[in-house]
C-alpha cells in the first residue's frame, strides 16, 4: 500500500516569528479508491502553493478573512493535482485539476465540487496555474488594472517587485505603458526585476534612506504605489506620491510576524488627505466571479504564450520540506513564486 505524508498544524501562532515545531510531518497508509463515495475525486497532489495570507491562517484569530488552519488536521490552500479515481461525472482518470483545498498530502479526497479543470490541450504547466495564472498574478491584475486603473506615462512603484505577486505587477504595467520602479530585497532580485522591463530598481535592504532612494528611482513623484509589505516603505512611498495617486493595499509582509512592540505604526498617513490620495484595501477573492478574471486569464495567456511575460517560480521539492518552505516566505527568502513540488505529471509539461 502507498505511504501518504501529510503536513499538520499542531499549534497556533498568534504573534512573532512562527517555529518549525508549529508544524508536524507524518507518514501513514494513502486512500486508495475503493474508499470513495459518491461524487468524490483521489487526487494525488502534483504541486502546492506558499501564500502571505497562510501567515494569518496560523495565527488562530477568528476574525480573519479566511478560516484559520485547524490544529491535527492538515494544512490546505492552493493547489495542482492529478485525478486517480473519480465517482463523479465531471471527472476522469488523469484530469488535471487546480482549486484552493488542496490538503497539504500526497493524497487525499476531496468533494468534486470546488476544483476547477485543467485544459487537456493546454500549453501551461500544472505549476504555472498557481503560477503566471494564478492567484498571485490575478491579485496583481486586480489592484494594477482593475483599481488604480493603470495608464501609460504614469509611473508606478511596486515593492517586493521580484515576488509572486509583483513581478507580475512590473510586466502589466510596462504592457500598459507606464514608467516602473521596482525595489527587491537582494542584488540578484533587483537585476531581475530590471531583466523583466523595470525603468529602474533598488535594493531596500542596502539604501540607507527609503524616501530619498524612492525620490531619486521617481524624481516626479509616484502615480500608483502597489504595496505588498507595508510598515516603513509604504510610510516612504506615501511621501512621495503625487497628488490624487493611488495605492493598491496587497499585502504588509514586514508586519505579519510583528508583535505590539515590534509593530512598526504609520507615520506619514496625512499624505492621504494632503495629497488626495486613494487607497484600496482588497481581497482577490471577490473578484473571481467578475468580468475581471476572464479578462485577465486572456490578458496574461497570450502575453505568456507569445514570450513577452516571463514569470519566476522558486521550487522547493518534498512534502517534508513544505512547513520551513512556508516560513521562508516571512524571510524574503524566496525569489519568485514559491511552490512546493510533490510529485511529477509524467507527461513531459513539467
Amino acid at each position: 500500500m502507498a505511504a501518504n505524508t501529510s503536513v499538520a498544524l499542531v499549534k497556533h501562532v498568534p504573534a512573532g516569528a512562527v517555529p518549525l515545531s508549529a508544524f508536524s510531518v507524518a507518514t501513514a497508509a494513502a486512500p486508495t479508491k475503493e474508499s470513495l463515495k459518491d461524487n468524490q475525486i483521489l487526487i494525488r497532489t502534483l504541486y502546492l502553493s506558499c501564500d502571505p495570507y497562510m501567515r494569518g491562517r496560523i495565527s488562530g484569530a477568528g476574525d480573519r478573512y479566511v478560516a484559520s488552519f485547524e490544529i491535527g488536521k492538515p494544512v490546505d490552500g492552493l493547489g495542482v493535482g492529478i485525478v486517480e479515481a473519480s465517482t463523479s461525472a465531471s471527472y476522469a482518470e488523469g484530469d488535471i485539476v487546480t482549486g484552493g483545498a488542496f490538503k497539504w498530502e500526497s493524497r487525499f479526497v476531496a468533494s468534486a465540487s470546488g476544483y476547477t479543470k485543467v485544459p487537456a490541450e493546454s500549453p501551461i504547466s500544472p505549476a504555472n496555474y498557481l503560477g503566471v495564472l494564478g492567484m498571485p498574478s490575478f491579485t496583481a491584475y486586480i489592484g494594477t488594472v482593475s483599481l488604480c486603473k493603470a495608464k501609460a506615462g504614469e509611473t508606478i512603484l511596486v515593492s517586493a517587485a521580484s515576488g509572486a505577486v509583483g513581478q507580475m505587477v512590473v510586466q502589466l504595467a510596462k504592457a500598459r505603458g507606464l514608467r516602473v520602479v521596482g525595489a527587491a530585497g537582494s542584488d540578484d532580485k533587483v537585476e531581475f526585476v530590471k531583466s523583466i522591463g523595470a525603468d529602474a530598481a533598488f535594493n531596500y535592504k542596502t539604501v540607507e534612506d527609503l524616501q530619498k532612494a524612492i525620490k531619486d528611482a521617481a524624481p516626479e513623484g509616484v502615480d500608483i504605489y502597489f504595496d505588498n509589505v507595508g510598515g516603513e516603505f509604504l510610510d516612504a512611498a506615501l511621501n512621495n506620491m503625487k497628488s490624487f495617486g493611488r495605492i493598491a493595499e496587497c499585502g504588509m509582509i514586514s508586519q505579519y510576524n510583528a508583535t505590539s512592540s515590534t509593530a512598526y505604526h504609520i507615520k506619514n498617513l496625512a499624505q492621504m488627505i494632503n495629497k488626495k490620495l486613494t487607497m484600496y484595501g482588497y481581497i482577490v477573492s471577490d473578484y473571481y466571479a467578475k468580468p475581471d478574471y476572464q479578462e485577465f486569464v486572456k490578458e496574461v495567456s497570450a502575453l505568456f504564450k507569445a514570450g513577452s511575460l516571463k514569470y519566476k517560480l522558486d521550487e522547493v521539492v518534498g512534502l517534508d520540506n513544505a512547513p520551513q518552505a512556508l516560513l521562508d516566505l516571512f524571510e524574503g527568502k524566496n525569489f519568485g513564486k514559491r511552490v512546493i513540488k510533490v510529485a511529477s505529471e509524467g507527461n513531459g509539461r513539467l
